[in-house]
């Protein structure tokens, strides 16, 4: 049962917030080591205070505020990697809120949802990149993660406001109750090119880069290569 079926149960709520600063990651550098914020955290257009990213053309901005991860999908991956320690606590894939209650089935693209005193827009899912295979020293695990639908989802700040731990996430509006986050990420994951099924997605509220993607697809009837975000430096040796 997905943490959305389980909601009537367990209303979403937040369980973490986290920010992070740029450290080095390997070969590069990256804001996804987060750590806990004790008390009420700003959030304003960007994101939340004292957050960073290491590549603001891939992450953040406002269409990527901020980035939120199922605390349930934890369990997935102790057991795949039960000697992982990243995965004892919330923080491990770079989330800026670990959620209770909610997964990429349960949000919708467009949804508003209100968490604390600030009002939040769902923008699009986390496509994976590299740098989760240097955070976990797997050198797959930016595809596992992707092929699992288990990546987690961005959204934009509508309003201001303050989140902390233990507030309740309440759906304020839904647009689109047919293209489910999970929906979407598995679209790209299966490399779905028919043109009536991009039609479909091109008619929703998307972000630049998602655009892009469905309107190279639409246009050219081919999927994208992942190899250069999946596999980084890596993509080299594979002709990426």
């Amino acid at each position: 049962m997905s943490a959305a079926a389980r909601a009537g149960a367990m209303a979403p709520r937040v369980r973490c917030v986290l920010t992070g600063r740029v450290q080095v990651l390997g070969h590069t550098t990256s804001g996804i080591a987060k750590q806990p914020v004790a008390g009420p955290c700003r959030v304003g257009p960007l994101g939340f205070e004292a957050d960073e990213q290491g590549d603001l053309r891939a992450h953040g901005g406002e269409f990527k505020a901020v980035h939120c991860y199922a605390w349930s999908h934890y369990a997935h991956w102790r057991r795949l990697q039960p000697a992982q320690a990243l995965f004892d606590r919330p923080g491990a894939f770079g989330e800026n809120l670990s959620l209770e209650g909610l997964d990429e089935d349960g949000v919708c693209i467009g949804d508003r949802w209100r968490i604390g005193s600030a009002l939040f827009t769902v923008t699009q899912g986390r496509q994976p990149c590299f740098k989760l295979n240097l955070r976990f020293a797997v050198a797959d695990m930016a595809l596992q993660v992707q092929h699992s639908l288990r990546a987690g989802w961005y959204l934009g700040v509508v309003e201001p406001g303050s989140v902390q731990a233990g507030d309740a996430c309440e759906l304020a509006a839904r647009p689109h109750p047919q293209h489910s986050v999970a929906r979407l990420l598995a679209l790209i994951r299966d490399r779905e090119t028919r043109p009536d099924v991009l039609e479909a997605v091109l008619a929703l509220p998307l972000t630049p880069s998602w655009r892009q993607l469905f309107e190279r697809r639409r246009r050219s009837g081919q999927a994208e290569d992942w190899r250069r975000r999946l596999l980084g430096a890596a993509a080299r040796s594979t002709g990426g």
